[in-house]
């Protein structure tokens, strides 16, 4: 069975959510907040980390796929098309974006991250720099 390119980046969506703050709803009217710690691809079953139900916390929730209404996004995600672009200003048509995975790299040799930058030598503090910059004004945004 062949996955469609909408179902790649549904998953690839939710893979964005991953340690982020998220709300999810229930059919049933239930509310959960926490940080999405992992889902599974095939029923939708989420782990929420630090969970607050009903204003009672928990450190661990597992939520059912069939039971999910809504999957809310506290937070601003990490823009890396957007990382991408501000590399490919610094080092033109050196810099390669792989959306579905959420990676860019550099010369084929540095991988940049949400988390950061991976790599050795010294073009490698070249793009720590523009990485920083960039993610100290996407916080002040």
């Amino acid at each position: 069975m062949s996955i469609t390119v909408g179902s790649r980046r549904f998953v690839s969506e939710l893979n964005g959510f991953v340690d982020k703050s998220v709300k999810i709803a229930t059919a049933r009217g239930v509310t959960y907040e926490g940080t999405l710690i992992g889902f599974d691809t095939t029923n939708l079953n989420l782990c929420l980390q630090d969970a607050v139900v009903n204003k009672e916390k928990y450190s661990r929730v597992i939520i059912r796929g069939d039971a999910i209404s809504e999957i809310l996004l506290k937070e601003k995600p990490f823009d890396m098309r957007g990382l991408s672009e501000r590399l490919q200003k610094m080092f033109p048509n050196m810099v390669k974006y792989y959306e579905e995975s959420g990676f860019v790299t550099v010369m084929d040799r540095i991988r940049v991250t949400a988390d950061g930058v991976e790599g050795v030598g010294p073009m490698v503090d070249r793009v720590k720099k523009v990485y920083d910059q960039y993610v100290l004004e996407q916080k002040g945004a």
